[in-house]
C-alpha cells in the first residue's frame, strides 16, 4: 500500500497523542479524581469531552472494543468523577509525561511552531460524522505549547479515527471483525490487540469464520485503509506541501525522543509502526 501524506502524518503524530495510554502518570491522576482502574480511566478520559454520556454512546464512538468492557466502566465513571475533572486530569498527565519524556526539548522553539501548523491543519477538518473529533474541538486549545502540541495531535487523531470507523461500518465490519481483519492483513500481531479489546476466543473465532465465509481478503482491508486515508486527507490538502514537510521536520525529533524514552512501545494495539 503506497504511503499517503495522510497516513504518514498519522504515523508521525500518533505517538505524541498516545503517550497518555502508556504513562504511569495516567493511573495516578485518574485515581486522584476518583476513577477506578485502568480501563475506566481509558474510557472516561477519552470520552469526557462528550460529557457524561451513556455506555452506548461511548461504545459507538470507540467502536472496536467488546461492549461489555465499556459497560463495566461507563456510566459508573461519571458517579466517581465529573467529565470536566477528568479532562483536567488528562491534561495534567500530558504535562507530566511530556516533560519527563522530552526533557529540555519541551521548551524547544520547534514546539510552538509545530502548534501553529497543527492549528492550520485542524481548521481544515470537517465536523460531519465525526463525534469524537467534534467533542475535542469544543475544548479550548491549551496555552502551554507542549500541551497544545498534544491537543492538536489528538484532534487530528480523533478526526482520522472517526473516519476510520465510518470506513469500517461502510465495509460491513463489526468491532471484532475489524480487529480480525487487521491482524490477518499483518498490520499488527494478534497479541498486541486480543488481550486489550475484550473479545473472547469464541467471539474472535466466530468473527474470523464470518470473514472467511464472505471471502474477505487483504485487498478488502486495503480498501478500508485507503478510504480511511481519503477521509483524513483534508488537513493535508489544505496545508501546503512545504508546510506539511516543515511540520514533519519539527515533530519527528520530538517523536524520536518520546520513543527512545519508552513513551510508546511497538507493536501496539493502535497498529502504528515505528517510522
Amino acid at each position: 500500500m503506497p504511503t499517503t501524506r495522510a497516513r504518514r502524518m498519522w504515523q508521525l503524530l500518533e505517538p505524541v497523542h498516545a503517550v497518555v495510554y502508556f504513562a504511569p502518570e495516567t493511573a495516578e491522576e485518574c485515581a486522584a479524581v476518583g476513577l477506578k482502574g485502568g480501563w475506566m480511566a481509558y474510557f472516561a478520559s477519552r470520552a469526557a469531552p462528550m460529557g457524561p454520556v451513556p455506555a452506548e454512546v461511548v461504545n459507538a464512538a470507540v467502536f472496536n472494543f467488546a461492549p461489555r468492557m465499556v459497560h463495566r466502566a461507563i456510566p459508573d465513571a461519571w458517579r466517581f468523577a465529573d467529565p470536566a475533572d477528568v479532562i483536567a486530569a488528562r491534561l495534567r498527565v500530558v504535562d507530566r509525561v511530556l516533560r519527563r519524556l522530552l526533557g529540555d526539548a519541551v521548551d524547544d522553539p520547534a514546539v510552538p511552531e509545530a502548534v501553529d501548523l497543527l492549528r492550520q491543519a485542524v481548521a481544515a477538518c470537517d465536523l460531519a460524522g465525526r463525534p469524537l473529533f467534534a467533542a475535542y474541538l469544543s475544548l479550548p486549545w491549551p496555552d502551554e505549547p507542549h500541551l497544545a502540541l498534544w491537543h492538536g495531535a489528538t484532534l487530528l487523531r480523533e478526526h482520522r479515527g472517526d473516519g476510520h470507523v465510518a470506513a469500517l461500518v461502510a465495509a460491513d465490519l463489526d468491532g471484532c471483525e475489524a480487529h480480525v481483519s487487521q491482524v490477518a492483513s499483518g498490520a499488527v500481531p494478534a497479541e498486541a490487540i486480543r488481550p486489550f479489546r475484550g473479545w473472547t476466543d469464541e467471539e474472535w473465532d466466530a468473527a474470523a469464520e464470518r470473514l472467511r465465509r464472505r471471502g474477505w481478503t487483504d485487498h478488502d482491508r486495503r480498501v478500508v485503509e485507503d478510504r480511511t486515508d481519503e477521509l483524513a486527507a483534508a488537513p493535508w490538502r489544505t496545508l501546503s506541501g512545504d508546510d506539511a514537510d516543515r511540520l514533519e521536520a519539527l515533530v519527528r525529533p520530538l517523536v524520536d525522543r518520546i520513543v527512545e524514552a519508552g513513551g510508546i512501545f511497538y507493536p501496539n494495539a493502535m497498529g502504528v509502526p515505528r517510522i
